[in-house]
């Protein structure tokens, strides 16, 4: 489709095409695990990728390739690969850029699930991840070696809501000959395009605000299609003949969707954390309504952080919709139609108020999720963030005192009264 399309029209229409079998308007879920090919020469050339098309369902099902088009285009990228999950779109986004002895570097405010893939999980590849404070532009430089193939950061960091600056660290990775690669989960593409400052891959867990119903699990990577991945030679698997793909030089043949059809014919092929069409269906339907949703989560957001602030049984909120944020001058610029919904807030009481406060709600379900119609709530450093350290916890906007809110689309009052009564409670 046509990028000429506003966000509003593309959130509906990008990908859905109607059914040229039956007319069928919504996009129909192909429950298959294979395709019949025309005949041997059809077949060779799909192999060969002289030919798009659909081969097997572990690498390409037409419903979850019209979520990647949608996605794409919601993006502003030239390419997309669907997966099962968040943490399996990062990894799928690192596949073809690393091998043994390479590190990333990567923000200190990330979600804990994702520093424990980084700081634990990946060594098993034998890769590597160097946490550094993003905002400290010269330790993001100074760590960069000779190993280092990637430089990887949330737009808005879960918990605490940070906004990075996507500006400056985009600069830093162009000057280094990396890709930057940005978690856009907590945003989505509504709040910010993160291509458009710079960034050469977007990740997204499907599972929260693009899916918005807390339904289905999902992952997403978005390609800029803007990265040469043959100046530097420290991409080998997109820049020189690739073994696992009978020697396909695929930057050479492939120019801007290299990438993206490496980690369909590569990627997808041999990890096999393959989307499954149901769940690209119910993620279809839930971006159709993304951006009224997006509208109404900050809207509610705002309201809720600022009453929070002013309430005397709370020690700081950290939404960066709030003047008193240090992120707030960051807002208009990186994410111009607002600072999101999810934030943290720090309870006097500690710990114990905490573990009160999230046990007296009634409206916010407590749940290990984000990004859902209704509001959540998590107490990190006991469940999200508990196998990390307390430096790490601290590090992360994850500290023992915090809770973190997803705000939802409720009636903003009743959200401000459940947190009201919740409190009393609590800090009684």
């Amino acid at each position: 489709m046509t990028k000429t399309y506003s966000f509003d029209t593309l959130a509906i229409h990008a990908g859905a095409h109607p059914d040229p079998a039956t007319g069928a308007r919504q996009v129909p879920i192909y429950q298959t695990t294979a395709y019949v090919f025309k005949d041997a020469d059809h077949a060779a050339r799909l192999f060969n990728l002289q030919e798009v098309g659909y081969i097997y369902s572990r690498l390409t099902n037409p419903t979850v390739s019209a979520l990647a088009e949608r996605v794409c285009a919601l993006e502003g990228g030239a390419g997309a690969i669907c997966c099962s999950s968040g943490h399996a779109a990062q990894i799928m986004a690192l596949f073809p850029l690393m091998g043994p002895g390479k590190n990333i570097i990567a923000s200190t405010r990330l979600y804990g699930g994702t520093i424990t893939q980084f700081s634990q999980t990946i060594k098993r590849f034998g890769w590597s991840a160097k946490f550094v404070d993003t905002d400290d532009l010269k330790a993001v430089e100074a760590a960069v070696d000779e190993n280092t193939r990637a430089i990887f950061c949330e737009t808005i960091a879960n918990p605490g809501g940070y906004i990075s600056d996507l500006d400056a660290l985009a600069k830093i990775a162009d000057n280094v000959g990396l890709p930057l690669i940005v978690d856009n989960t907590t945003a989505s593409p509504y709040l910010c395009r993160p291509i458009e400052h710079g960034a050469t891959l977007v990740v997204h867990s499907a599972t929260k605000y693009l899916t918005g119903n807390g339904t289905v699990t999902g992952g997403v990577v978005v390609d800029s299609g803007k990265f040469d991945w043959s100046k530097s030679g420290k991409f080998p698997s997109l820049s020189e003949p690739e073994p696992a793909y009978h020697g396909l030089n695929f930057h050479a043949a492939l120019g801007g969707m290299a990438f993206t059809f490496h980690s369909i014919a590569i990627g997808l092929r041999d990890l096999g954390m393959t989307m499954n069409p149901q769940g690209a269906h119910y993620t279809l339907m839930g971006i159709e309504t993304l951006a009224l949703r997006m509208q109404r989560h900050v809207e509610n957001a705002q309201k809720v952080a600022t009453w929070l602030e002013k309430d005397p049984r709370v020690d700081f909120v950290t939404y960066a919709g709030l003047k008193s944020s240090p992120y707030h001058d960051r807002v208009a610029r990186i994410c111009p139609k607002g600072a999101g919904a999810l934030f943290t807030f720090a309870v006097k009481g500690g710990y114990e108020a905490c573990v009160k406060l999230v046990d007296s709600l009634e409206l916010f379900s407590h749940v290990a999720n984000l990004g859902d119609t209704r509001s959540l709530i998590i107490h990190s450093a006991s469940t999200t963030h508990r196998q990390l350290s307390p430096e790490q916890q601290i590090a992360a906007g994850a500290a023992p005192n915090v809770v973190r809110l997803s705000i939802g689309i409720e009636d903003a009052a009743d959200i401000i009264a459940d947190l009201d009564q919740a409190l009393a409670k609590a800090t009684a």
